[in-house]
């Protein structure tokens, strides 16, 4: 049995995904995990999505600008500079335990590297600091490559980690799913998709949870997009019963 500790939609709010961490005991005040992760006890997983802020206050406070101006080339050099910061510190925190600490490549992630979609907000907000033909910048090659080693999914006996959900159509970002709004409505509409894929219960992300972690006891997941909420899912597993589930909680801190 393990515990398995699971951080939803980061979206460059590192200082609270880091305070998330600690509290789990995952990682200490160096950013380095803690004993219990590196020797496997814990898993920790990320469930994707770990760039681009959610909102201009969100970018302002990033960068520590008065004011964030999306158009203007300084201040997305600047929100780059900043996330590529945090992320080479995400990176260390999983070579000091590649075992134990694993990420999911969320929409967002893939978007930065392949750029071919404008990813923006409903509200108009576009995320351009990691596009040069839009006035960003390119990610640095390392860390392409790093999200580039980011899983689609996590099975873990079975249970499913995922970024958007148990359909395998969800974890491919293409024109479907940009203009499909099963993507972001799944939870709601067909909860049943979870235990039509003969998942014992899934853990998943993409779309934000205003209130906390969602629950779904009777369809047997979590919607764990939500950090701001201060809230991380734990989950003890044993990977070898045909339901590994022993517990699950969304934990605050």
């Amino acid at each position: 049995m393990r515990k398995f500790i699971a951080i939803g939609d980061v979206h460059a709010d590192y200082d609270t995904m880091w305070a998330a961490l600690r509290a789990a005991s995952c990682a200490d005040a160096q950013g380095l995990p803690t004993p219990p992760v590196r020797q496997g006890f814990y898993q920790v997983v990320f469930i994707g999505d770990l760039v681009h802020p959610k909102n201009l206050g969100e970018y302002a406070r990033l960068t520590g600008l008065v004011s964030f101006d999306a158009r203007n080339e300084d201040h997305l050099f600047a929100a780059a500079r900043q996330q590529v910061r945090e992320l080479e510190k995400l990176r260390a925190f999983q070579e000091a335990a590649p075992t134990s600490v694993h990420f999911i490549l969320g929409n967002h992630d893939d978007g930065v590297v392949h750029h071919r979609y404008q990813l923006g907000t409903t509200g108009g907000l576009t995320h351009n600091e990691f596009d040069p033909e839009r006035g960003g910048v390119v990610l640095p090659d390392h860390l392409r490559q790093w999200f580039g080693s980011f899983m689609r999914e996590l099975r873990v006996g079975r249970v499913q980690f995922a970024h958007v959900g148990p359909l395998p159509a969800f974890a491919y970002y293409d024109d479907l799913f940009y203009t499909d709004h099963a993507p972001k409505r799944w939870w709601q509409e067909t909860p049943e998709y979870v235990m039509m894929a003969d998942l014992a219960y899934g853990v998943y992300g993409h779309t934000q949870m205003h209130g906390g972690i969602y629950l779904d006891e009777a369809a047997c997941f979590a919607m764990i997009d939500a950090l701001p909420d201060r809230e991380y899912l734990e989950l003890l597993l044993d990977a070898d019963q045909h339901n590994p589930v022993m517990s699950v909680r969304a934990v605050p801190f």
